[in-house]
């Protein structure tokens, strides 16, 4: 078996600055997003578009783009693919000691710190939050270093006090994978994305990880913190969701194109998923950009 490592980003910041920045202004054209992670905290805004969160061992969709804080070592996906259909998109990435070991210990950063501590189970911005701090970071490049850096840590603070946050990871288990652990989630991962149209029994995933089916079972539940087939379930309903947002097809149509072979239980799981059916979602969703 050929077993797909996880890429370990190695980043390294412009000259005459302690963090990196990327800008993005074309749409990106990544066929096969990739999992990986690296010892920076991460800012991602996304402007406008639609797509895919998968951090950790959380699923979700984005509509209308999105501002995402996550933190160190968490593995995650790209949030962005050429089927996404931004603007734009600024990717800020800065160690945790980026200003020294002992800056962000200072009473004046309290809130910082526990904007940190959530960071490390993944943090989505939405409303007016999201959007002033999406214009601030639309700015980025006008500014010198020194600016940067004040902006940086005034974005820090705006966070820290907003009210309009999820977190993404809010069971908090099983979510900062441990590195050698990264190998074999890699590989159930992109199985799972590359086949969740179909069944996928547990004998072939366990197969494909060199595990008897009890271990695999017993592997993933203590590492993700539920069950592979609720995992998968979990996956096939925000593959819905983004059918349900871009596509006028039938809510039957999409429950059988996102991976579900019985229209009965799709419902029950998106509702179980997503806390309405999917006809509400859609409504809900047309009442938003409308």
């Amino acid at each position: 078996m050929n077993t797909l490592k996880p890429t370990l980003e190695k980043i390294s910041p412009a000259f005459g600055s302690s963090f990196a920045i990327k800008k993005y202004n074309k749409a990106c054209n990544n066929k096969l997003p990739f999992w990986h992670f690296h010892p920076e905290m991460e800012i991602v805004y996304v402007k406008g578009g639609s797509g895919k969160r998968h951090i950790g061992n959380h699923l979700s969709y984005f509509h209308n783009g999105d501002l995402i804080f996550i933190g160190s070592d968490l593995p995650h996906y790209g949030f962005t693919d050429r089927l996404t259909g931004n603007e734009s998109e600024i990717v800020i990435q800065m160690r945790k000691d980026f200003l020294g070991d002992q800056f962000f210990d200072v009473p004046e950063m309290a809130a910082i710190r526990q904007l940190f501590e959530r960071a490390k189970l993944g943090i989505s911005f939405y409303g007016i939050t999201k959007d002033q701090i999406g214009n601030r970071l639309e700015r980025f490049a006008e500014l010198d270093h020194f600016e940067r850096l004040m902006e940086l840590l005034a974005v820090f603070r705006e966070m820290a006090v907003s009210k309009d946050y999820k977190i993404l990871n809010a069971g908090g288990i099983g979510l900062e994978v441990k590195q050698q652990d990264n190998d074999r989630i890699n590989v159930v991962y992109r199985y799972v994305r590359k086949h969740f149209h179909r069944p996928i029994s547990l004998e072939e995933i366990a197969a494909e990880i060199n595990m008897t089916v009890p271990a695999f079972c017993r592997y993933f539940k203590k590492l993700s913190g539920k069950t592979f087939t609720r995992f998968v379930n979990e996956f096939r309903v925000v593959h819905a969701c983004k059918l349900l947002s871009e596509k006028p097809s039938s809510i039957t149509e999409i429950c059988y194109e996102s991976g579900f072979n019985n229209f009965s239980h799709f419902n029950k799981i998106f509702k179980e998923t997503t806390g309405k059916s999917p006809s509400a979602y859609r409504t809900e969703l047309t009442r938003m950009v409308s």
